[in-house]
Formats: C-alpha cells, structure tokens, sequence
C-alpha cells in the first residue's frame, strides 16, 4: 500500500539513501549519474517497508532519479519524494497486457498429441539492459516462463511469441511470465481432463513428465491433504485444481469455491509446495498463505488498469477496485513435501495457481469456460 518514495541527502561529495528498493546496485548507480558522483559515493539504505512485488525493480530508476534531481538543488538538506496515489496508478508501469492463441490435437485417449501456442505481448526487457541476456532470437524469454519449459510430456509441443511495441511503460509482476502462462496452461489442461472424462489429478498425473519430480510430489501431497474436504463440498461448492512450477519450486493447489453476489468466494485453498529443503518451514508458509491471496488481484472484476485516448482511466481506488477481505480465501492450509535438494523459491511461486484453480472451480459449477482476467462476470 505504501506509494512509492525515496528520500537523498547530497552534501556535494557524497549523498544518502534512503529507499525501498528491489535494485540496490541499479538504483545507486542512477543516483551517482544524476549527481555526478562515484557509486562508491553513494549509501544506500534499503528500507523494508511497504511493498514491491516488481515495482520496485525498475531498469530505469526513475523514481530514484527524479529524488536525485530535486535533491541535486538542495546541497545538504534531506529530500523526501513521495508519488501520490493517483501518480502511482496513472503514471506508473503497468503488467503487459497477453494474448494467447492455442491449437491442440487431440488422440482418441484424449491425451494431447500437438500443441502450438502462440503468445503475444510487450517485451519486459527490450530496450534494458538485461536484453542481452534474456533476448534469444527476438523473443524475451521472461514472456514464455511457464509455457517453453513446461513440464507436461506434450509431443509436438510448439511455443512462438510476438513482441509488439506499444506505447505504455509495462514492468514485471511477482512470478513474471508465470502470472499468466500458468493460467493458459492450466486451465486448458483442466478442459482437456474434462473432455477426456478423467478426474483432473489424475489427468495431470498422467500427462507429467516421468522426470517432473517436484510438481509429482507436489501433486500427491496436495491430493493427499485435501481429499478430505474434495469429498463432502455443501451444495454450490466445487472444486479446482491446478499444479505449476516456477523458480525451481513445484506447486499445486486445490480450492473449494462457490458464487456468492455475483463473485468468486473462496472457502479454501490446500496448497502443496516442494521447494527442497525447507530452511524455515513458517517463512514458506506465511508465504503461500499471502501470496495466494495477492495471486487472487488478478482475478477479481474491475481489477485491471484500462487506457482511452492515451490516458489511463483510473485514479486512486474509487476507480481501480483491489480484492475486498471477502474475496480472499478463508482458509489456506500449507504442506510442504520433504525434501533434501538445495532450496529454491517461495516468494513468487505462490502467485500462478490460484487463478487457474478458482476459474476451474467456476467452470464446474458454471458449466462456462473463463479465457480472460480479470473476470468480467461470473
């Protein structure tokens, strides 16, 4: 919630920081071109307040640079730069909007036997200086994350993505590609278990690669955990699944869901994370429990920012309608598969599964099928 701020003290030789950021070393580099310093010069503090799930991670420091440029008119007294709200959300960088275009054939086992997927959408990284790294042959691989190394034993599989140039600043969001890769894929999934008339673990199961060992036993421990309650939903109530790995870390989840009001209610969420060895086994699940939670924002209606005439329509949150209390789930359960691998990531891997399974279970008692977020209706 905190609004993006930076506070610089110059003293002509030397300067002060005071920021929260996710590029220390990018940020302090700006600051020094600005004022003319060394980097050398330049002490950063890194606050840890507020929030960035990716805002805070911008090649072109610009915040930082504009505190540097106030800051550079006041030789020795501190400056305080703080965005307003409305700053934030119509002068900010925004998610790519994505496309998704997906053919599948189909064998009479109801196993896919080709898929071409085709995903268009603004480059995160063109133009910065980690394209030389994250650019192979025209395509940002941050776009294709979750769909080119998809775990799923797919013959024919076949994976191109476009990068048209649009005049909107865009910036990752926490899990990156996977934000929307692991819903396309997932839900597709689920729709191929449907019309293969298999039970949707079993379906993921069987469609897995014998070597995908972290999103198996992520599986099997979330089916274990939440067949319990999958057997005895009220009526209204389904259920829906989904299962990705991102960040090394194998993850899938359940969700129990009904429609209260014309939205989404989510009355729980069983998630099952293999992320190696777990150092601090409450950090992962403070994590999970909060990152579903965040993951839910690109769900709810009114969620996403719309621009006309080159303005962005939303100001402060009067216009732009974040997830209430009563749209986060009520319960969710953590289990963590044991594991002595090296560790890997639990900040972001949260984020991709929620979507799809919430729009799974909708599907079921819907009958419908939701292709776009956030939802329009229900």
């Amino acid at each position: 919630m905190e609004p993006l701020n930076t506070t610089i003290r110059f003293d002509g030789d030397r300067a002060e920081v005071w920021a929260g950021s996710q590029f220390q070393t990018v940020d302090q580099i700006a600051i020094a071109e600005v004022l003319g310093l060394k980097p050398d010069q330049i002490t950063f503090h890194t606050e840890m307040a507020g929030g960035g799930f990716g805002r805070r991670a911008v090649p072109d420091s610009h915040v930082q640079r504009e505190a540097a440029a106030i800051a550079k008119h006041f030789t020795g007294t501190p400056i305080k730069l703080v965005w307003t709200r409305e700053d934030d959300v119509q002068g900010g960088y925004y998610r790519p909007m994505h496309l998704h275009r997906v053919e599948i054939g189909i064998g009479p086992d109801g196993m896919p036997t080709a898929w071409r997927h085709v995903i268009v959408g603004q480059s995160l990284t063109a133009g910065t200086a980690f394209a030389s790294f994250t650019m192979k042959n025209g395509v940002d691989e941050t776009a294709v994350k979750g769909t080119a190394d998809t775990h799923y034993d797919i013959p024919n599989f076949h994976v191109s993505a476009h990068h048209p140039t649009v005049n909107v600043p865009v910036l990752w969001w926490r899990s990156v590609g996977h934000t929307h890769n692991a819903f396309v894929m997932e839900t597709l999934v689920d729709e191929l278990a449907s019309r293969a008339k298999m039970d949707p673990i079993a379906y993921r199961r069987k469609l897995l690669n014998p070597d995908a060992r972290k999103l198996r036993g992520a599986l099997d421990l979330m089916e274990q955990q939440s067949a319990a309650w999958r057997s005895r939903l009220p009526q209204g109530h389904a259920f829906g699944i989904s299962c990705h790995e991102s960040f090394e870390t194998g993850v899938a989840c359940a969700v129990d869901v009904s429609i209260e009001n014309k939205r989404p209610k989510i009355h729980r969420v069983t998630v099952a994370v293999e992320p190696g060895l777990a150092v601090n086994p409450l950090t992962i699940e403070s994590q999970f429990q909060a990152g579903t939670a965040f993951g839910v924002s690109q769900l709810m209606a009114k969620g996403a920012i719309t621009l006309k005439n080159g303005h962005v329509e939303q100001s402060n949150f009067d216009t732009y309608t974040p997830p209430y209390i009563v749209d986060a789930p009520v319960i969710v359960d953590v289990h963590i598969v044991p594991s002595v691998e090296k560790p890997s990531g639990c900040g972001e891997p949260p984020v991709p599964v929620i979507s799809p399974a919430v729009v799974n279970a909708l599907s079921r008692l819907t009958g419908k099928r939701y292709r776009t977020l956030p939802l329009a209706t229900v």
